[in-house]
This record gives C-alpha cells, structure tokens and sequence, in this order.
C-alpha cells in the first residue's frame, strides 16, 4: 500500500510540496533551509511518513501555486480548499481553518455581515485568495477592488476611501493597530479551510492525505504545531 502511495504521490521519489508563502500564519519565514511554520513542517511530516525526502518550493501566492498543477513541479500543494480550486486539485480534509471578515471605517453605517453586499459599497479584497474567490462567488451588488497583496489592500482601503475590507480575521486584528478608526464587523463570511492539495486520479495516495490529516489532528500535532509558531488563536482547528 505505502509504496502505490508514494508511485502516485511522489513519482520522482522525492515530495515536492508547493509552499504557499503569502500567509504569514503558515509560513513563518525563511532560513537557508527554505521555507519554516505550519505549512512546511506539515509537509515534512508527509514526507517522514512516507519514507521519502521532501522538497519545499515557494511560490509567492495561492494562485500561481494553483496554476502550477499543470506544470509538473509540484507534487502536494499546502493551499486553502476552495470550490473553485477544487474543480482541478483533489483536496484532502481540512488541518485549521481561519476566519474571513470585514473591516470597515468607524463612523460607517455598515454593523453586520448582511449589510456590506449592498450597491455602492465597494469591498477591498487581495486578488485571488480563497476568501475573494467566495466573494467574487457570492457578492451580487457592491463592488470588489482586488489588489496585488494582503499588504496592498490594506494600504489601499486606508488611502482610498473605502467602504470595506474583506480579509483573514487574525491579519485585521493585527493591523488594526495601526488604524484605529477602524471596526471589524462581528461574526465572518467564510472559513478558509487549508488542505494539502494533490493532482485527481490518484484514489489511495487521496485516502492515504485524509488519513495523515486525521491522525495528525486527534495526535495533537497540529495543536503542537500552532502553539510552535505562536498562531493559537488565530488558526483554529477544522469544526467537527
């Protein structure tokens, strides 16, 4: 069994996992070792069960990591599991889970999530991260300004006038620090579930991910690994 696994999952005898490095509450850095956090040492921890080595290969966000299924560089990919995603990438069950929600100015007339999808208002979003697919999905009348970078929306929701910001709810809370005349509306409208993706047709390294997640949730090493890199908290894990 283990070694079908590995001829599916890793056919170069090496796993290449593609690192999602725009998420700083999975990947924490980088050293001379490559990338380090959650995602990585989850990857490393596949790679241990498996027998085999581990390659660790970056990729500045979850789009292009996505769009390099076709390209053959990456066996597991360690992205959110989003509908959209998921109609080319085989997803295993959720490891953590974070929550999305808005951000607005203080003095706006927006209290709830049901009030942000109304025309007029205009939500800023990072281009291409699962919560912006959900928006770009769900959202019927206000409009969407995506930008290049989390750092860029921020900057631009800020300077421009803006009705709304749609984030992570751990990366609003952080900078809301620094812009105090902000509020972050209560409750979120979408959990983005992060998974370790792999190529379809592949039915027994697919049952081979599910059960390492499984286990490596009710072991507590994914606990472990949150309180590690210091993101209790702001990862939660997946709701039963």
């Amino acid at each position: 069994m283990l070694k079908t696994v590995c001829a599916q999952l890793a056919p170069t005898g090496v796993l290449r996992a593609g690192i999602n490095m725009s998420n700083p509450l999975l990947v924490s850095g980088q050293h001379d070792g490559g990338p380090y956090g959650v995602s990585p040492d989850l990857a490393e921890k596949l790679a241990e069960k498996l027998g085999i080595g581990v390659e660790l290969i970056p990729f500045e966000g979850p789009g292009v990591l996505a769009d390099a299924l076709n390209d053959n560089v990456w066996d597991i990919c360690n992205i959110a599991n989003e509908a959209k995603r998921a109609s080319t990438i085989s997803f295993s069950v959720a490891y953590c889970e974070i929550e999305a929600t808005y951000m607005v100015p203080s003095g706006s007339s927006i209290t709830r999530l049901d009030q942000v999808d109304q025309p007029g208002n205009r939500i800023v979003s990072k281009h291409r991260a699962a919560y912006d697919l959900w928006l770009h999905a769900n959202i019927k009348h206000a409009t969407i300004i995506n930008t290049a970078s989390m750092d860029e929306s921020f900057k631009q929701f800020a300077e421009g006038g803006f009705e709304v910001l749609a984030c992570l709810r751990p990366k609003l809370m952080e900078q809301q620090i620094n812009m105090p005349n902000t509020r972050i509306l209560t409750g979120n409208f979408s959990k983005v579930s992060q998974a370790i993706g792999m190529r379809y047709g592949c039915p027994e390294a697919a049952a081979f991910l599910n059960d390492f997640i499984k286990e490596s949730t009710s072991s507590g090493y994914i606990a472990e690994l949150f309180d590690k890199y210091g993101v209790t908290g702001k990862l939660t894990l997946p709701s039963p």
